[in-house]
C-alpha cells in the first residue's frame, strides 16, 4: 500500500491536470499523475479528437511524457475522473504493464473524496509484456 501522503499528492495532481483535459465529445475529463521511481511526477490529461480513434488517454499522456524524458521505472499512478473512481482502460493497462507490471493504481473521483487502490497486475491479470517475448 502506498504512503497516504504520497497517495494524496498524486490524487491532487491528477485532479488538477484533469482541468486541462480536451474532451468536447465525451465530456469525460480524466487526469493522471504518474510517480517515477526517482520521485518525479509526470501528469497527463485525455485529449480527444474528432477522429475518435486518435484520442489519447490521460494515463498514456503521462507515461509517454515520462519516457520521452528518459524515465522508465514507475511506482504508482493516480487517475481522477467523473463522479466515481475509474480504472484505466485496456489500452492503458497494456501500455503501463510494459514498464511497471507491479504498479500501484490509485483511482479517484473528480473531487478526490472516493479513492480506491489496486495493483496493476490485479486489474490486468496475465498481462503481456517484455517477458512474454522472452526478452
Amino acid at each position: 500500500m502506498l504512503d497516504r501522503a504520497v497517495q494524496e499528492k498524486l490524487v491532487r495532481k491528477a485532479i488538477e491536470v484533469r482541468g486541462h483535459a480536451y474532451a468536447p465529445y465525451s465530456e469525460f475529463a480524466v487526469g493522471a499523475a504518474l510517480l517515477a521511481a526517482d520521485g518525479r511526477i509526470f501528469t497527463g490529461c485525455n485529449v480527444e479528437n474528432a477522429s475518435y480513434g486518435l484520442t489519447i488517454c490521460a494515463e498514456r499522456v503521462a507515461l509517454f511524457k515520462a519516457v520521452s524524458e528518459g524515465t522508465r521505472e514507475f511506482e504508482a499512478i493516480a487517475i481522477a475522473c467523473g463522479k466515481g473512481p475509474c480504472a484505466p482502460c485496456g489500452a492503458c493497462r497494456q501500455v503501463l504493464y510494459e514498464f511497471a507490471p507491479d504498479l500501484t493504481v490509485i483511482m479517484a473521483d473528480a473531487e478526490g473524496g472516493s479513492v480506491r487502490e489496486a495493483k496493476l497486475g490485479d486489474l490486468f491479470p496475465k498481462g503481456f509484456g517484455p517477458k512474454s517475448l522472452g526478452t
